[in-house]
């Protein structure tokens, strides 16, 4: 027969005092309750006792101003016993000063807007593209429109590509470079083997220039002091980009390239077969001086040459001619060789590199057993050639120099006045990753600059990218005009919460 179970018999079975009776767990809870307030009081006691104001924070400063941890006052003012929940920009002037923008902006910022801190130790310096966008996603000018694109809220959103890098644009640098030609394997002189050229044989960071050996320089050229200044070779930076706020390490950008380190060994500037010595990189008229001094020096040790025999088989006519002969005085042989290695250097040799001006030179036919005077014709005889000689002395007394000059070589420092840029940061990639039109530039006018979509492949938002944010490429301050400040604390105050 089954056994009955009723509703209460089964509620017999409870234990009515089981909320009464005590337990391991509910001691825990009870204790817990009460020990973890009294705690927390004791813990807020104690920090006030020893003035750790940290106990009110919203979380750790930055790694800039985390030994002012304890000092709440040196930002926050205290009013009626109370720190002020915002710093006031006169707080942050007092330890450094911050510089406005460009002084045609419409809108002044506070310092809070860019650099929050209490979020864990980091850079205060990593502003958000909010702040920037606050202005820059709509850019306004006190006249008329502004210069520059005016609605960027971020690198990913509205950066137009950068100017420098545009299609349209050409360098104004004046110096002839085929940089297509030099990648490929090519002779490194006359004669000489076939070379492979790497970018850093010509291109080297200022401080990375001075530290190891250039493949393709020469001493001697390395070691003479030229008379040209940096303003006959340089384009000025203009005053359009704001400051650094840190002085220049030299790995940042690129150094100019120089003819003694770069080109030199390749580029010889010969001008006479009687010479193992180039001519100077200088200005013509410090050419034209060393000429006519190693010139004279020569023909000083080597006297019998002022006397020449011409060649019997010169005559171009084809009718044998007898071997003639003649005497100069030394400066007649030293301005007619010194004729000869110009027309060669300015016209050739520093031709391949520098624009010349059309300046006439100086009359190489006194060099070449040819009348100066248009009606001299065939033969020299004795006394033909001795008047000729005769003519020529008194032209070289009385005829005035004429040198070519130069163009300037134009060359641009910084191609992007209003970012900043460091080699040295992205010195694990090599150089034609980014300047990838160097391998088919012919052209010395031709920017290789890299896009901003190259500059995208790495610098984009997320963990697995490079950081993109405003201020990686750019400042605010303009440090140019920062102002010093009188410091206002001691070590020991820092640690122990006085002044």
């Amino acid at each position: 027969m089954a056994r009955t179970r009723t509703t209460k018999k089964l509620a017999q079975r409870i234990d009515l005092n089981y909320f009464k009776r005590p337990t391991p767990l509910k001691r825990a809870k009870f204790w817990l309750s009460l020990l973890l307030p009294l705690i927390a009081l004791l813990w807020i006691a104690e920090r006030s006792i020893f003035k750790d104001s940290r106990v009110y924070s919203s979380g750790r400063l930055s790694e800039a101003h985390a030994v002012l941890e304890k000092e709440c006052a040196a930002c926050h003012l205290q009013k009626a016993g109370e720190f002020s929940a915002k710093v006031a920009d006169k707080a942050c002037l007092g330890c450094h000063d911050g510089p406005l923008h460009h002084a045609e902006q419409t809108k002044i910022l506070e310092c809070v807007n860019c650099h929050v801190e209490h979020r864990e130790r980091g850079n205060l310096l990593a502003a958000s593209n909010q702040s920037c966008a606050s202005c820059h996603s709509d850019l306004r000018a006190y006249s008329g429109a502004a210069r520059y694109a005016s609605n960027i809220r971020s690198f990913e959103d509205g950066h137009p590509n950068f100017d420098a890098a545009d299609k349209t644009n050409r360098g104004p640098g004046t110096i002839k470079l085929n940089h297509w030609l030099h990648m490929k394997p090519i002779r490194a002189m006359a004669g000489g083997p076939n070379v492979q050229m790497d970018c850093s044989d010509c291109h080297r960071t200022a401080a990375a220039a001075v530290k190891s050996a250039w493949t393709y320089a020469d001493a001697r050229y390395s070691a003479a002091s030229v008379s040209y200044t940096d303003a006959d070779n340089f384009r000025a930076l203009g005053t359009s980009g704001l400051a650094a706020r840190n002085p220049s390490t030299g790995r940042e950008l690129m150094a100019p390239v120089k003819f003694a380190h770069a080109c030199a060994a390749c580029h010889l500037l010969m001008f006479d077969r009687r010479f193992n010595e180039g001519a100077p990189h200088d200005k013509p008229d410090v050419v034209h001086a060393f000429l006519a001094k190693r010139f004279a020096e020569y023909i000083a040790a080597h006297p019998g040459e002022l006397r020449e025999t011409q060649d019997p088989y010169r005559d171009l006519a084809g009718k044998p001619s007898p071997p003639r002969t003649r005497a100069l005085t030394a400066s007649q042989w030293v301005a007619e060789k010194a004729a000869v290695a110009e027309e060669l250097l300015w016209h050739k040799t520093c031709a391949q590199c520098h624009q010349m001006s059309a300046s006439p030179l100086q009359d190489t036919r006194i060099a070449r057993w040819s009348p100066a005077n248009a009606n001299a014709v065939g033969k020299i005889s004795s006394t033909s050639q001795a008047e000729f000689l005769a003519d020529q002395q008194e032209h070289l007394a009385t005829r005035e120099l004429s040198l070519p000059t130069v163009a300037p070589a134009n060359t641009t420092l910084k191609w992007m006045p209003h970012a900043k840029f460091d080699h040295e940061a992205h010195e694990g990639f090599t150089c034609v990753s980014c300047h990838a039109k160097a391998m088919t530039s012919t052209e010395s006018s031709d920017i290789l600059l890299p896009g901003i979509e190259t500059c995208k492949k790495c610098h984009a938002p997320g963990p697995e990218h490079a950081e993109s944010r405003c201020f990686e490429c750019h400042t605010y301050h303009d440090w140019s005009k920062r102002k010093e400040v009188t410091p206002k604390f001691t070590l020991p105050a820092l640690r122990t919460g006085g002044r």
